[in-house]
């Protein structure tokens, strides 16, 4: 059978960084109370003009430089934002162009935090499938721009960034001892939406819109919802919880991570936390924390690891894969 395996990383966070003293400047808060209640410390900021695909080019690119490829050699490109540069197209065709991809297909993926666990799934069953041999998935945001500045509790929450990954169809043999993606989950309740959206959008404002949140309430859900996944992908793959080497979380808030680690009986030394720095990314955070595990030297050939994640809607999921 096909194998998704990955052959190249690459992410990008936008020059400007926003620390919590200086959002303490514009709204009632403080450094204690955000790092106290969320784990975070700073995040990056798109600067004025500065758009989604800006920022999923410069991640393509380095894990386009990373597998030793061009543009030209992708046949598809998936690409996981919430924050789109335009109602259309999407947004994946601007960064088709600009790598010179002419051949194939690209198109977004939308399910807020949760997008690249979609992406990366919609990208393994085309490898699966026979329809394409090498894959772009990016997940790319700019949630700077549906903000309500004046909103404590939420303009604290977000930053934003870009992650890419390039996947690669090569020979398994159905086992969990093959290299690259073994299974992935999705899921999704719209009962939930009004705990997590944003009020906005060309049908029904003709406006972007703000992002609105019961923070109690999704935190309780993605706890429990993250651990369901979790555990339906380690079944699936027919392993345990402790055959885990590394859990790539999305990066929401460093208590829903302790909080579902603690659940599973993970301990924090298998956890990838880039939460303090980046903030949450949405569809940007697992790749930001998949790249961040790389690169430092933790995530390293045949690991096991267990991607998951939680977004407005609600959506959640996971993918589990060997390194």
């Amino acid at each position: 059978m096909k194998r998704s395996v990955a052959i190249g990383w690459g992410s990008y966070l936008p020059e400007k960084m926003v620390t919590n003293e200086e959002l303490a400047e514009r709204v009632d808060t403080s450094d204690e109370w955000i790092v106290e209640r969320t784990g975070i410390s700073r995040r990056h900021v798109a600067a004025e003009g500065e758009l989604t695909s800006d920022l999923a080019v410069a991640a393509s690119e380095k894990a386009l430089a990373s597998a030793g490829i061009e543009g030209s050699d992708i046949d598809l490109i998936v690409l996981a934002t919430a924050t789109p540069d335009e109602t259309f197209p999407a947004t994946a065709t601007t960064v088709q162009a600009r790598l010179g991809m002419t051949g194939g297909a690209a198109f977004d993926v939308q399910a807020v935090c949760t997008g690249f666990i979609y992406a990366i799934s919609v990208a393994d069953n085309f490898v699966r499938a026979g329809q394409a041999e090498r894959v772009l998935v990016i997940g790319a945001e700019t949630f700077s721009r549906i903000l309500d500045w004046e909103d404590r509790a939420t303009c604290v929450l977000f930053g934003d960034g870009a992650g890419a990954l390039v996947l690669e169809a090569q020979d398994g043999n159905g086992a969990n001892t093959d290299r690259g993606i073994l299974t992935t989950h999705l899921r999704s309740d719209g009962r939930y939406h009004d705990m997590l959206y944003v009020d906005g959008g060309p049908s029904s404002t003709q406006t972007a819109g703000f992002l609105r949140m019961r923070g109690r309430e999704v935190f309780r859900h993605a706890v429990t919802n993250l651990a369901e996944t979790v555990g339906e992908a380690v079944s699936a793959a027919g392993l345990e919880l402790h055959d885990i080497d590394w859990v790539v979380p999305h990066q929401a808030n460093k208590r829903i991570i302790d909080g579902t680690a603690r659940k599973l009986g993970l301990t924090g030394d298998k956890v990838i936390l880039t939460v303090d720095r980046h903030a949450n990314t949405s569809a940007a955070s697992v790749p930001l924390a998949l790249v961040d595990g790389i690169e430092a030297g933790k995530i390293k050939r045949d690991d096991i690891v267990l991607l998951e994640a939680m977004g407005g809607g609600f959506t959640w999921g996971s993918c589990l894969m060997r390194w």
